[in-house]
């Protein structure tokens, strides 16, 4: 085992207090790129170098699978396989192993299904269907949102106290059958694995005192974004020793949407009487004038404790400011210095644009187009939430937790196998009469003769299939079992037969995910993380759809392409790159216009857009616009007030038409590599000079280049065109504005 001297070697001073200080509550105030998970990761080896605690006695919890992999990875480097036994994982991670192994005591079976967010939406769209609730009066997006907060709040439907009013008791009838039907199901959803935790350790006090004693040090990243559940959580695991260290910055509490609270971080040292305050400030990431520029923006802010950022770094070139016209010329100057950085050999992977919305991606991705360069918008479709990836995985789900309504809803006629919807309404009807899963549901309809004839035996062989697969799938490696599904229930068949550009699309994507699945299985091996913990081991199916549930948009991220990141400022946190454009600076966009009436919402806002700048290392450059043409509407924005707090001294200033502007010194014509400019702003073409169009054809589009003729709806100038295109994917356009070009 390494000695103290050589896991502290390395540390400042402030890193090194912070890792001493051992027994009681502890804040450590770590600042944008201060080294907080160098410090976590230290004090979690010294804990154990030192002899104070066995791996087994640490939790250490943070928010994305990304940071507690990296957080694993240096424990294990610094004290080889003395570190095995700790627990390093998401607050949602931990839950879950928690509930796996306790759950019965609160009426649950272990073998719970996760519900994503896209299942939680089908759920409350199932619920709304049930009780009648038009969409109109209870969009289920909003529903979802509304159970959502409530449960980060520790708030299930018998905890909704008062509200005689039609709209509260509605809602809590909602409530109550959402939560209803997830039991029955056998599934939990993200807020349950929190909220069910905190219920355990309530109300089964000797379980809480199993865990108060097995976790004798607890850390927590990232402190500024809990929420009330997750409080409440910390405060029940810590009540018998105190060995609470947190880290976490008040000026990065960019949350408040998940009822994150910031008053968790402020009042920490009332919370913990005693507790003692570290300081990290010295920043091991960014040039000075990149955090000198971010610190005067969020030192306007009220809400905070304060500290001055600084580093060791040499030099580094000013903030760049650049006023765009409009949108299209925002995106124009961003892919143009792209490609001037390009030629001085600059990877694409080097730089991100962080924006505020995802409606302001379509710009950039065109001009990328434009000049096919690569890129990636992270919190678009994820590779998992795809339609034919998602219905394999709910096949999988359904083998393993049959009474999982959701999943068995969604397969149960995928592909089409002649089950219909007078079909499945029957059976809900007889799920509901007897209060049972939709899968104990279908075998009551099969065993009652409530189905017709052709129905009857249909139900009976998908019933038949499953169960077969049910009992046959312990001995299968999940890549085999999932291949046997695929070919038995005729998925991969449809798809072939279909025989369009979309089905092969769709058919490669399930080759990723077979390659993927194997990927898994070749570095886990069964059980091993759980008998390091003690518990005992699980299969590697239950380990799979646990992780790509529970994965975060920017844990799909891979540095190793090289291509341009496009993300909202709230998925760029914890991530950073050598080059980051923050474009639509302008008020009302960011900040964003629901946020302009309160204080504390502007606040917040400013931290997100300090958040934006801190995740800059060489090059930071603020984009706003004259004009923005957004949501079908072009605005007139007045500059963001944020720009307006980064003192003269740090930045330089471009505009349209000033003569050029500065890159590393040199200076360069305004707006190089311009190309062609496409107007979209009326028709370029007259109804008489439209030619016909029909599936299968081949067309060219001047911004999305080569693609194929899907569908034609509507006919003369009105009509639109689906087209799959081979850089961009499917699109619909309007003929009228399509400027296409026949190749064939």
């Amino acid at each position: 085992m390494p000695n103290v001297e050589s896991i502290t070697r390395g540390l400042n001073r402030e890193q090194r207090d912070a890792i001493a200080h051992t027994e009681g509550p502890l804040l450590v105030l770590a600042g944008a790129g201060s080294g907080k998970t160098r410090m976590l990761t230290h004090r979690i080896a010294y804990l154990i170098g030192s002899g104070r605690a066995r791996p087994r006695e640490i939790l250490a919890v943070t928010f994305t699978n990304k940071a507690a992999r990296e957080m694993r990875e240096r424990v294990h480097a610094l004290l080889d396989a003395d570190a095995r036994g700790a627990q390093v994982a998401t607050f949602h991670s931990t839950c879950m192993r928690i509930l796996r192994r306790e759950i019965a005591q609160l009426g649950y079976e272990p073998g719970f299904a996760i519900y994503d967010q896209a299942d939680s939406l089908a759920l409350v769209k199932r619920v709304l269907r049930a009780l009648g609730a038009g969409v109109r009066a209870w969009p289920p997006r909003g529903v979802r949102a509304r159970i959502d907060r409530l449960k980060n709040r520790g708030i299930l439907p018998d905890d909704l106290v008062g509200g005689d009013d039609e709209d509260t008791q509605r809602f809590a009838e909602i409530y109550q059958r959402y939560q209803t039907e997830l039991r029955r199901s056998n599934a939990l959803d993200f807020g349950d694995l929190l909220v069910l935790t905190v219920r355990l350790f309530e109300t089964r006090p000797e379980v809480l005192d199993s865990y108060q004693r097995r976790w004798r040090y607890v850390l927590v990243d990232e402190y500024q974004d809990t929420n009330p559940v997750q409080y409440r959580l910390l405060r029940l695991l810590v009540a018998a020793h105190q060995n609470l260290c947190v880290v976490g910055d008040e000026d990065q509490s960019i949350y408040a949407f998940r009822e994150a609270d910031i008053r968790n971080i402020l009042d920490f040292e009332k919370d913990f009487p005693g507790a003692n305050v570290v300081r990290l400030e010295q920043n091991y990431r960014s040039t000075q004038p990149i955090l000198d520029a971010a610190s005067a923006v969020v030192a306007h802010n009220l809400e905070r404790k304060g500290k001055r950022l600084f580093t060791e770094r040499d030099g580094g070139e000013l903030v760049r400011m650049y006023e765009a016209s409009d949108e299209r010329d925002e995106a124009s100057f961003v892919v143009s210095e792209l490609l001037s950085w390009r030629d001085r050999g600059v990877r694409l992977a080097d730089s991100a644009v962080f924006y505020r919305t995802h409606a302001q991606s379509r710009p950039f991705e065109e001009e990328l187009l434009k000049y096919n360069l690569p890129y990636a918008v992270v919190g678009g479709t994820r590779f998992y939430d795809r339609k034919e990836v998602k219905d394999a995985l709910c096949y999988l789900r359904a083998i393993r937790n049959p009474h999982d309504s959701e999943s068995l809803l969604r397969i149960v006629n995928e592909p089409a196998r002649g089950i219909g919807r007078t079909t499945i309404e029957r059976v809900l009807a007889c799920a509901n009469e007897r209060g049972v899963s939709i899968w104990s549901a279908l075998g009551i309809a099969l065993e009652e003769k409530r189905l017709g004839g052709a129905a009857f035996k249909r139900v009976s062989a998908f019933v038949e299939l499953m169960e077969g697969f049910r009992a046959e799938a312990p001995g299968d490696s999940i890549g085999q079992l999932l291949a046997r599904l695929l070919n038995a229930t005729g998925y991969v068949a449809a798809l072939e037969k279909e025989a369009t550009v979309e089905a092969e699309a769709r058919l490669d994507n399930l080759n990723e995910l077979l390659s993927a699945v194997e990927e898994f299985e070749r570095v886990n091996a069964p059980g091993v993380e759980e008998q390091e913990n003690g518990d005992e081991p699980r299969d590697l199916l239950d380990l799979y759809l646990e992780q790509v549930t529970l994965l975060s948009e920017a844990d799909t991220l891979d540095p190793s392409d090289d291509r341009l990141v496009l993300m909202t400022a709230h998925v760029a946190k914890g991530l950073e790159f050598p080059n980051v454009f923050v474009v639509g600076l302008e008020e009302g966009i960011f900040p964003h216009f629901a946020s302009l009436d309160d204080p504390s919402a502007v606040e917040e806002e400013r931290r997100l857009c300090y958040v934006a700048m801190t995740r800059a290392r060489d090059r930071l450059v603020l984009c706003r616009a004259e004009t923005r043409r957004l949501h079908g509407s072009l605005r007139y924005n007045q500059p963001s007030r944020f720009l307006s707090e980064i003192p003269g001294e740090l930045a330089s200033g471009d505009r349209p038409g000033d003569g050029g502007y500065a890159v590393g010194g040199e200076r360069f014509p305004a707006e190089p590599s311009a190309g062609v400019r496409i107007d979209f702003s009326h028709a370029q073409w007259s109804p008489d000079d439209l030619p016909p169009f029909q599936a299968g054809q081949r067309v060219e589009h001047p911004i999305f280049g080569p693609g194929s003729v899907v569908e034609v709806a509507g006919s003369g100038s009105d009509a639109k065109l689906r087209i799959r295109f081979d850089r961009a994917g499917m699109k619909t356009i309007k003929l009228r504005y399509a400027e296409l070009d026949l190749l064939n």
